[in-house]
C-alpha cells in the first residue's frame, strides 16, 4: 500500500477518526453492545435468537458505505504492493491473532480504550508493536 502524501492532510484523517468514534459511541450508547467487527461477524457463527439482524445490518452498512460514496465521488486509487500469497499469509495472521487476542484492532483500539480496559490496552500496544516489527523486518531487514 502506497500512501498518498501529495493529497494526504491530516484534516482528513482527523475527521475520520472522530466519525469513526461518534459511531462506536453511539453504537454502544443506543445498542449497548461494543462495535469491534469481529465479534460481530463471530457472532453469526452461532447467532444468538434475534441477534442475527442487527449483526447483518452493521456489516452491510460497512460493504454499503464505500460503494454508496462511489456513487458522489471518485473513490481514492489504492495501490496494494504486495502479492496474493503476501497478502493472505497476512489476512490469516491478522484472524489468527483477533481470535487470540479476543478482538480486532477496531475492537480494543476504539471501543476498549475508550472503555478503559487494561486488556485492550495491552491488545492494542501488541498490535502495534507487531506492525511496527513487521515493517521494519519487511522493509529493512528483507528489502
Amino acid at each position: 500500500m502506497i500512501i498518498d502524501w501529495i493529497h494526504f492532510t491530516p484534516w482528513s484523517s482527523l475527521a475520520g477518526g472522530v466519525l469513526i468514534g461518534l459511531a462506536a459511541a453511539a453504537f454502544v450508547l443506543f445498542n449497548g453492545r461494543i462495535a469491534g467487527i469481529s465479534g460481530i461477524l463471530g457472532g453469526l457463527l452461532r447467532p444468538a435468537r434475534g441477534d442475527i439482524g442487527w449483526r447483518l445490518a452493521f456489516l452491510l452498512g460497512l460493504v454499503g458505505a464505500p460503494l454508496a460514496y462511489a456513487l458522489v465521488a471518485a473513490p481514492p486509487a489504492v495501490t496494494i504492493a504486495a502479492g496474493d500469497t503476501t497478502l493472505i499469509a497476512a489476512g490469516l495472521l491478522v484472524g489468527l491473532g483477533t481470535r487470540y487476542g479476543s478482538g480486532c484492532t477496531s475492537g480494543h483500539g476504539v471501543c476498549g480504550l475508550s472503555r478503559g480496559s487494561p486488556r485492550s490496552l495491552a491488545a492494542t500496544a501488541v498490535f502495534m508493536l507487531a506492525g511496527f516489527a513487521t515493517v521494519f523486518v519487511t522493509r529493512h531487514l528483507f528489502a
